[in-house]
């Protein structure tokens, strides 16, 4: 039997749809370091998908997505606040204070990684300004969806971009897997970011059939300030950014991006289904995108990776469960066939 993952979306492999733009991309020479046809064909794309004129600046990894966009938003000095179990916080080895040059971090608590106005405002109260000592807040940083698997509304969003700039913060929204919340929504990518308040979106492909693609769109072209000059110090600037491009091109190509997340959505929401019948079991946060938190026996964990159905375990500041609960990922590629099938070792044992 081959392994069955519920590790991570990261796990997965690319879209057919994907593998094949890359390979149209490879006909011929191509202007390099983003002056490509395809590269500005699909910046404009871009443009078209969340209705505004923004700047679009392609990066290969995530971690330097949320990294670089950050820098451009605060200062060394400053604070950015963010959910404490945010990937700025718990996964990226400090990519942010690296990038930025040193700006501090502020975990906050919310259930299911959701961050709420009432939350954001008794923080920036317990950080009143007080020059030169105390860093200033700088920055609020939000994931869409988050790392629990929930998904802010549009009114949600807003009232939390508002509070933010009440306060003369700039919004960075972290979307990994924007795809997932668009598509579980329902919503218009415009309403669940710009339209909504926020200022910088990294929008996320990889986890949802790409190989290597992300975006910094910034919703107000002047707010890009020096973003290439940092891009290219970073060494995030490709040579053969069509690469990049050809990726997201096949990815919007006919709404792929929204198929391939609302079928990993779907897959997440049977999984979650089974194995809330289960007694036993206890689902930890609503299945709202492709992520199912449960707390489960530990001898039900080793079982299931004993038999090759791998998952991890979830252990961040503020677990409710103590560090007993896993996270099951869902892809594209999840089937039925792997759902019932790890049912089926759960209910055994």
């Amino acid at each position: 039997m081959l392994p069955v993952t519920f590790a991570s979306d990261n796990w997965a492999g690319a879209a057919p749809q994907i593998l094949d733009a890359i390979a149209r991309a490879n006909e011929g020479p191509a202007r390099a370091y983003g002056a490509d046809d395809l590269t500005k064909k699909v910046e404009a794309r871009f443009c078209e998908i969340f209705e505004k004129d923004c700047r679009v600046f392609f990066v290969a990894t995530g971690g330097a997505a949320n990294g670089l966009a950050l820098s451009v938003l605060t200062p060394p000095y400053g604070m950015i606040l963010c959910h404490e179990a945010s990937h700025i916080q718990m996964d990226e080895c400090a990519g942010p204070e690296f990038f930025t040059g040193g700006a501090k971090l502020l975990p906050l608590a919310g259930f299911a990684g959701k961050l709420t106005p009432g939350v954001v405002s008794a923080a920036l109260a317990g950080f009143p300004d007080r020059p030169p000592h105390g860093s200033p807040a700088s920055c609020l940083s939000l994931t869409q969806g988050t790392e629990c698997g929930a998904v802010y509304s549009v009114s949600e969003l807003k009232a939390l971009c508002d509070t933010a700039h009440e306060a003369g913060l700039p919004v960075h929204l972290d979307g990994a897997r924007f795809a997932n919340a668009v598509a579980a929504t329902g919503a218009k990518p415009a309403d669940l970011s710009w339209r909504a308040g926020v200022d910088t979106l990294c929008f996320g492909g990889t986890k949802n059939g790409c190989i290597a693609a992300e975006a910094v769109i910034f919703f107000d072209p002047e707010k890009a300030a020096d973003f290439e000059f940092r891009r290219k110090r970073a060494g995030h600037l490709w040579s053969k950014t069509r690469f990049i491009a050809a990726q997201f091109d096949g990815y919007f190509r006919d709404g792929l991006w929204l198929t391939l997340a609302a079928r990993a959505n779907a897959m997440a929401q049977k999984l979650s289904a089974g194995l809330a019948a289960v007694d036993g079991v206890e689902i930890s946060y609503p299945t709202e995108i492709n992520e199912v938190f449960a707390v489960f026996p530990e001898r039900v964990a080793k079982a299931l990776l004993d038999q090759g159905y791998f998952h991890y375990p979830w252990i961040t500041p503020g677990d409710p469960a103590g560090g007993a609960m896993q996270r099951l990922v869902c892809s594209f590629q999840t089937t039925e066939d792997e759902i019932a099938s790890f049912l089926d070792v759960v209910r055994a044992v």
